[in-house]
């Protein structure tokens, strides 16, 4: 925690709380927390005492640490739940994905009442589709219908996830390449608020044909396939 308040600074803090991060926080940058993950490597229980301080920058680089062979479910959960910046979200999903929990998780957290359960889920489903090589199309071709159907009347936050898990579904497959593209131009233009950043939402259509372009040049099969030969997002982002 030393080490974490020494590296803030103001202005990081202002920016994550332009990004939505609340709660005590010290600022540290993406690029010194990815250092320390690299020092210190996978530490578990650090992990969990680096959570319970509820600090942003604390958890941020506990959900880094973590052991997704150890990590439980009720920890997973607990983590969504109290995660105090939106955005970071991401490595929630992240580890439950490398976790054993992860399909059982999106699941539940698809259906959820709760719109920030809902948005892990459909990130969740998109690392799923991104790193989970074996099984059949079903269950992801399934969540690009429902998301054509519901992502213009879904709330702001959810809308934004379901539109970047479109894009991870489509570079699933070949199959879910057409799927997710034909449902991308039927669903159009989106209207996402980023509120006071300068974040734009990306066109999904495009944006497909450039990750299976830009596979296809460094000799991959899938968007996907490329995904699973990198570091995994959670330490490498």
């Amino acid at each position: 925690m030393r080490a974490l308040e020494q590296a803030g600074s103001e202005q990081t803090r202002k920016t994550y709380a332009r990004h939505g991060a609340t709660g005590p926080m010290f600022g540290v940058s993406f690029a010194t927390l990815k250092q320390l993950v690299k020092r210190i490597g996978v530490d578990h229980e650090l992990a969990l005492e680096l959570w319970s301080t509820g600090n942003h920058d604390a958890r941020t680089l506990a959900v880094k640490l973590a052991d997704p062979t150890r990590v439980t479910r009720a920890v997973l959960e607990r983590w969504a739940k109290e995660f105090g910046a939106p955005g970071c979200l991401m490595y929630v999903a992240a580890l439950a994905a490398e976790s054993p929990h992860g399909p059982a998780l999106a699941r539940k957290w698809l259906t959820a009442k709760s719109e920030r359960l809902r948005v892990t889920g459909w990130t969740l489903a998109g690392q799923l589709a991104s790193g989970d090589e074996g099984g059949d199309d079903a269950w992801f071709a399934e969540l690009v219908a429902r998301l054509e159907r519901e992502i213009h009347a879904a709330p702001n936050g959810e809308r934004d996830a379901m539109n970047r898990a479109l894009i991870q579904l489509g570079g699933r497959s070949k199959a879910l390449r057409r799927s997710a593209a034909a449902a991308a131009r039927r669903i159009g233009k989106l209207e996402i608020d980023y509120g006071d950043t300068s974040c734009k939402a990306p066109d999904a259509a495009s944006y497909l044909e450039k990750t299976w372009a830009h596979a296809a040049a460094k000799g991959f099969d899938s968007p996907a396939a490329q995904e699973r030969s990198r570091e995994p997002v959670r330490t490498r982002c």
